[in-house]
């Protein structure tokens, strides 16, 4: 698939998969680590150090520095993300020239650092640079958002017998995802900037009720090769 030309203020879906489709979150240490890398990388500026803890409550788990740490001058806005045990998604709007290859570079960098040396394992972790599909039809970012979110379906125990009502609330509880946050369950929200999308169908409420509906009439499934070309 061939990259297209990275513009600030444009959106692009951001994806990427395990060599040889192995994975590349074996717990939830190295989901967590993802989300810290998610939130650590995405800086104009060099990372010294990884000085960063998980809050966690009952209600969120929310990324919080050890250290005083000046503001961070941001790469890209991250609208969403979805983390599947070997493939990641994103849909990123790149803020600064080159935000987008420079976020991807360290996330790839950093994450395989830190994977390589917890699983004893040397060489590539993901298959490749990662791809891009530039966003421009009004339909593919109606139907991205969606698509993000629903791959943890896929891992839902009887899936095809369940209900839309079953889905949601598998969906609502999946950690690895900027779903929650996108219907009102605190989960990373300092990771994701969710405005224009909640926005556009309407608040937290709006976009519940469209997904309950995509959930009901299995509307996910369509245009797969919109989503992916």
């Amino acid at each position: 698939m061939q990259k297209p030309q990275f513009v600030e203020d444009q959106i692009y879906h951001i994806f990427n998969r395990g060599v040889e489709k192995r994975k590349v979150f074996m717990g939830e240490k190295d989901y967590f680590r993802f989300v810290h890398d998610l939130y650590e990388f995405n800086d104009e500026d060099r990372v010294y150090n990884s000085l960063y803890l998980l809050k966690r409550n009952p209600k969120s788990i929310e990324v919080e520095p050890r250290y005083i740490k000046k503001e961070r001058k941001l790469l890209v806005d991250i609208l969403s993300f979805v983390l599947m045990p070997n493939h990641f998604h994103l849909i990123l709007r790149q803020r600064v020239e080159n935000g987008i290859v420079k976020f991807l570079h360290k996330i790839g960098t950093g994450y395989t650092m830190y994977f390589n040396q917890k699983h004893e394992r040397v060489g590539s972790l993901f298959q490749g640079r990662f791809k891009a599909v530039l966003v421009l039809k009004r339909a593919h970012f109606i139907h991205l958002p969606f698509y993000l979110h629903f791959n943890p379906l896929e891992l839902m125990p009887n899936y095809r017998g369940s209900t839309s009502i079953d889905k949601m609330n598998f969906l609502e509880k999946y950690r690895w995802s900027s779903f929650p946050d996108y219907v009102g369950i605190k989960n990373f929200p300092s990771i994701t900037s969710r405005d224009d999308i909640l926005e556009f169908f309407g608040g937290i409420k709006g976009y519940k009720k469209e997904a309950i509906k995509w959930l009901e009439e299995r509307n996910f499934q369509l245009d797969r090769s919109l989503i992916l070309e």
